[in-house]
């Protein structure tokens, strides 16, 4: 099978833009290696979609910013601290693509055989979700038994080797489409203030979402109880692991840095909406968290991020 027509547009257009000959312009492609943007799922989309919007406008239609927080405690076993700051637990690119009124398909399988099936027909470059943490990539075409792959850069490798690490459980794809109307911003807005404010489940967990988790962690960071952090991780092994895994999800783990508030002022400042300047501000303090120190130290810049952030909201929300 020849290579499918999405990466071969990718390569016609380096031509077109360089003056490139066919074979240069294919070379470069595969070795392409561009930064991989604030935060890989809103680069991710950014290229797929040629880089028609910016990642600041495909991050904030997608929600931009949330907050979730948990503790989980297995007995013997060091309690796991986690934290996600973007917007959570709406599927981030689908939401992007919702509200960027873009058609598309989700689509998941549990058969192997007809997940490659649907690689091979595909006619445009597709998102597929590996491992159970779903990880999206893209995926430019198949050429015989070699995948071309979009993650950080675009290469090749075994189609054997693609399939085995997409194939843990569902085999899930998001195959795009055409715009089909113009971005919904106000809708997107919305959702995040929503989401901020709560409720986001409607059940016992919502505690830990939004400015609520933001007040639960606060409290636990101050709490000397049981469910304190120093009670929790009370030696300096304890301590240095879960200062690690603060900085983690303030900076890296589903995230842009600063806990992806500044990529949010960004869609803001893009769109002409209030709240740019103070979620500017909140980043840089879920940034010196995100650096570790005295728990109660780091509960006060909490309150003050979440003060911060409660007055956006409420700029945004008129």
């Amino acid at each position: 099978m020849t290579e499918q027509k999405s990466f071969k547009r990718l390569v016609r257009a380096r031509m077109e833009r360089t003056g490139e000959s066919y074979t240069t312009a294919r070379r470069h492609v595969l070795k392409d290696g561009r930064p991989a943007g604030q935060m890989h799922d809103s680069w991710l989309l950014r290229e797929i979609l040629d880089g028609e919007w910016s990642e600041a406008m495909l991050a904030g239609l997608a929600g931009g910013i949330g907050f979730m927080y948990f503790v989980f405690e297995y007995k013997g076993h060091v309690p796991t601290m986690t934290i996600v700051a973007r917007h959570h637990p709406a599927p981030f690119i689908p939401t992007a693509l919702m509200h960027a009124n873009i058609a598309h398909e989700v689509t998941s399988t549990t058969s192997a055989r007809r997940a490659e099936a649907q690689l091979r027909n595909a006619d445009d470059p597709v998102i597929c979700l590996l491992g159970k943490e779903k990880h999206p990539v893209g995926v430019l075409g198949v050429d015989g038994d070699t995948v071309t792959v979009h993650n950080h850069g675009t290469n090749t490798q075994p189609l054997s080797e693609f399939m085995s690490s997409w194939g843990q459980g569902k085999h899930e794809m998001i195959s795009i489409g055409e715009r089909i109307g113009e971005p919904d911003v106000a809708k997107a807005v919305e959702m995040t203030c929503e989401h901020l404010t709560g409720p986001v489940l409607g059940n016992n967990f919502d505690v830990n979402f939004g400015f609520s988790g933001m007040r639960k962690l606060a409290e636990q960071l101050r709490d000397k109880g049981k469910k304190g952090w120093s009670r929790r991780w009370p030696d300096q092994e304890g301590r240095s692991a879960v200062m690690q895994r603060l900085h983690d999800c303030l900076e890296v783990q589903y995230t842009a840095p600063k806990a992806t508030r500044p990529l949010y002022a960004e869609f803001l400042t893009e769109n002409d909406l209030p709240g740019a300047q103070e979620f500017q501000q909140a980043g840089q303090l879920w940034s010196e968290i995100a650096r570790g120190g005295d728990y109660d130290e780091l509960a006060e810049k909490v309150d003050e991020a979440r003060s911060i952030e409660e007055r956006a909201v409420r700029q945004l929300m008129g």
